[in-house]
């Protein structure tokens, strides 16, 4: 067998190996949204984990961050919050979100200040008949792998190490009154805290 021919055996292996792959992958049953007349709070054993959520790690320059992202123009109030500082924030472009509470976000941002990543934001929508629960599941989670800073119904704020974590659950009333939205927000905490 020729170098040539062997070369062609290999890429048109390689290239059937993508395919079953992604054909597993496609076939796993995951999915974004759950099926109607499905419960829509997550499956038993949904992980809250928000760990997964960080894709790149806290202090990566924007020119260095290996996904493809675009810009996103936030319109809130937000200087009263834990962990923000302002900045640029972008979505991923290309690929899926990673999963959280059992879904992909509606939406996920990795924010910027001075070009280094300080912040990422991720959020779910949940159905408003079981938020509270699973939004006090999420939390009890959260906590107990790091230090518990502040805990009601509707907020959850930690730390783990240097990242600390705060947490919301609102109304989505605008969107949809039967669906509420719990959002996390994950930032770097200063060594001296």
């Amino acid at each position: 067998m020729s170098r040539c021919e062997a070369l062609r055996l290999h890429a048109g292996f390689a290239s059937f190996s993508a395919a079953l792959l992604c054909a597993c992958v496609s076939s796993s049953g995951a999915s974004h949204a759950p099926a109607a007349g499905v419960p829509h709070a997550p499956a038993a054993g949904a992980s809250y984990d928000w760990h997964g959520l960080i894709l790149v790690p806290f202090g990566t320059l924007l020119k260095d961050t290996p996904l493809a992202l675009h810009e996103v123009l936030l319109f809130q109030d937000a200087a009263h919050v834990a962990g923000y500082e302002g900045g640029d924030c972008y979505a991923v472009d290309g690929a899926p979100p990673p999963f959280f509470a059992g879904r992909r976000p509606d939406d996920y941002l990795l924010c910027f200040v001075h070009d280094r990543l300080t912040r990422i934001e991720a959020s779910v929508r949940l159905p408003a008949e079981s938020a509270e629960p699973v939004f006090a599941a999420a939390c009890a989670q959260w906590q107990s792998g790091g230090t518990p800073v502040a805990r009601t119904t509707v907020n959850c704020d930690g730390r783990e190490g240097a990242t600390g974590f705060s947490a919301r659950l609102g109304a989505d009333g605008a969107q949809d009154p039967a669906q509420s939205t719990m959002t996390i927000r994950l930032f770097n905490v200063p060594a001296e805290l």
